[in-house]
C-alpha cells in the first residue's frame, strides 16, 4: 500500500469495523440456528464468526498499540505491535476456529453428536443473511485495498502488503464465504439423504479452510516480524535518486526494514566526490534526506554512511558495523 492509503486506513479502519459488526451479528444468528436445528455445520460457522469477531478486536487493539510514540525502551516505536497481534489472530484462527470446527465435524461423522432437530429452514435463512453480510464486508475490504494494487496481480499485491489489517479481513471474509458454501452444501445433503455425515463433513471442511488461511496469515506475519524490506520499486527509486545527485559518485543498494505499515528505516551507503569538504558533505546528506522523504514519506529514519561503499552482492552480515 502507499503511505497515504495506509495512514488513512489506520486512522479510519472501516474494513475492520465493518467486519467486526457483521461477524458479531452473524455469530448470534448462526448460534440460534444451530441451537434450534442441531446442525454441526451451523455450530462450526457460529464458532467461526465468534473467532473472527474476536480477531477484529485484536487487530484494533494492535493498531492502537502500534501508534504509541517511541520511548527510551523502544526508540524505533511500537509499529511492530500490529504485526505481533496479527500473528496472534492467525494462531487463534488456527487453534480455536480451525481446531474446534474440525473436531465438531469429527464427532458428527463418528456418531457421537446429538441428533439433528427443528426446522432446517432456520439454517437456510441464516446462511442467506450471512452470505449477504460477509459479501458486503469482503467488498468493503477489497475496495479499500484495490488502490494499492498498482498494476500487480491481486494475489501478489496481497502477499506484498505491509499493512495486515485489511489483508487479514479479506482473507478471513474469503474463508467465511467458502465456509458458508460448505455449510449450505452440508445442510442440503443432510436434508435430502437423512445422513448427518454430510453435515459433519461440511464442518470438517470449514475447519480445514480456516486452518489453511491461518497458516498463510501466520507465515506473512512472521515475515513482517522478522523484518521485511521496502518494496523493490521504492529501493530502486532511492538508489536512482542518490546516484543522480551531482555530488555523489556512487550509491550502494539501500538497506530497508519495515517497523510498521507506514514506517520504514533506511540505511544508505554513499560515495561522495573526493574534493568535497565536510561541511559540503553534510549539506549533501541533508539534501538527500529531504529528497528521499519527499518521494517516500513512509521512510521515517534515514542513516547515510559516507565512510565506505559496500559492493552489491556482499553479505550485509559480514560488513563491519559503524556507529
Amino acid at each position: 500500500m502507499s503511505a497515504s492509503s495506509v495512514a488513512k486506513n489506520r486512522e479510519k479502519p472501516i474494513a475492520v469495523y465493518g467486519a467486526m459488526a457483521a461477524n458479531g451479528v452473524i455469530a448470534i444468528a448462526k448460534g440460534i440456528a444451530a441451537l434450534y436445528t442441531g446442525s454441526s455445520a451451523m455450530f462450526s460457522e457460529c464458532i467461526h464468526s465468534l473467532v473472527d469477531t474476536a480477531n477484529e478486536g485484536l487487530l484494533l487493539y494492535g493498531m492502537k498499540r502500534s501508534g504509541h510514540k517511541p520511548d527510551q525502551a523502544h526508540p524505533f516505536g511500537y509499529g511492530k505491535e500490529l504485526y505481533f497481534w496479527s500473528l496472534i489472530v492467525a494462531v487463534a484462527l488456527f487453534g480455536i476456529g480451525g481446531g474446534l470446527t474440525f473436531f465438531e465435524g469429527l464427532t458428527h461423522i463418528t456418531g457421537h453428536a446429538a441428533e439433528e432437530r427443528g426446522n432446517v429452514m432456520w439454517n437456510y435463512a441464516v446462511i442467506a443473511i450471512a452470505l449477504i453480510a460477509e459479501g458486503t464486508s469482503w467488498t468493503i475490504a477489497l475496495r479499500e485495498f484495490l488502490p494499492s494494487v498498482k498494476g500487480k496481480r491481486l494475489w501478489q499485491a496481497l502477499r506484498d502488503a505491509k499493512d495486515p489489517t485489511t489483508v487479514t479481513v479479506i482473507f478471513e471474509d474469503s474463508a467465511a464465504l467458502a465456509g458458508l458454501l460448505f455449510a449450505l452444501a452440508g445442510v442440503y445433503l443432510t436434508e435430502i439423504t437423512g445422513n448427518p455425515v454430510w453435515d459433519g463433513i461440511a464442518s470438517m471442511l470449514i475447519g480445514v479452510t480456516l486452518s489453511g488461511v491461518a497458516l498463510l496469515l501466520a507465515y506473512e506475519s512472521r515475515s513482517l516480524l522478522i523484518g521485511e524490506a521496502a518494496d523493490p520499486s521504492v529501493i530502486d527509486s532511492i538508489r536512482q535518486f542518490a546516484r543522480e545527485d551531482a555530488d555523489v559518485v556512487e550509491a550502494g543498494r539501500p538497506l530497508t526494514m519495515h517497523f510498521g505499515p507506514d514506517e520504514v528505516l533506511l540505511n544508505l551507503d554513499v560515495r561522495f566526490r573526493a574534493d568535497l569538504s565536510s561541511e559540503t558533505i553534510m549539506g549533501v546528506v541533508d539534501r538527500l534526506e529531504r529528497g528521499i522523504r519527499e518521494r517516500h514519506p513512509e521512510i521515517k529514519r534515514i542513516f547515510i554512511e559516507a565512510e565506505s561503499l559496500r559492493r552489491d552482492g556482499d553479505d550485509p552480515a559480514a560488513r563491519p558495523s559503524s556507529n
